[in-house]
C-alpha cells in the first residue's frame, strides 16, 4: 500500500509541475502578445507597460506556488536531503518574489494619480482565531 502512495504522489507531482508549466507558458504568450500590441502604438504609457510587467509577475507567482507544491508532494513520496534543499531554496525564492511583487504593486498604485495604496494580503499561510 505504501508503495502506491509514493507511486500516486510522485504522478500527482509531476501533473502540479505540468500545471506550473502550462501557467508560465500561457502567462508568457499573453504578456508578448500584449507587449507586441503596445510596441504597434505610437504613444506607449508608462502604466501599460507596467500593468503588462506586473500581470506576468503575478502569473509567474502562482506558477512558482504550483512548483513548490509539486516539490511538497515529490518530498513527501521520496523525502531525500537533495528534494529537501530544493525545496528548501524555492520556498526561499518564492518568498522573495513575492515580497518584490507586492512591493512593485504598492509603489505602482502610489504612482497613480489618485490611486490609494491599499496594502496587499500578507504572503504565506494566515492563522484565524
Amino acid at each position: 500500500m505504501e508503495e502506491y502512495s509514493r507511486a500516486a504522489a510522485l504522478h500527482l507531482a509531476a501533473g502540479v509541475q505540468l500545471a506550473a508549466a502550462a501557467v508560465v507558458t500561457v502567462a508568457c504568450l499573453r504578456a508578448a502578445v500584449r507587449a507586441f500590441a503596445l510596441l504597434a502604438q505610437r504613444e506607449i504609457p508608462g502604466s501599460a507597460t507596467e500593468a503588462t510587467r506586473l500581470t506576468l509577475g503575478r502569473w509567474l507567482v502562482l506558477a512558482l506556488e504550483f512548483q513548490v507544491a509539486a516539490d511538497i508532494l515529490r518530498t513527501a513520496a521520496t523525502p531525500t536531503w537533495t528534494d529537501l534543499g530544493q525545496l528548501a531554496a524555492v520556498v526561499v525564492l518564492r518568498t522573495v518574489l513575492n515580497y518584490v511583487l507586492r512591493k512593485e504593486i504598492a509603489e505602482s498604485a502610489a504612482r497613480e494619480p489618485g490611486g490609494e495604496v491599499t496594502p496587499p494580503p500578507p504572503a504565506g499561510p494566515t492563522v484565524s482565531g
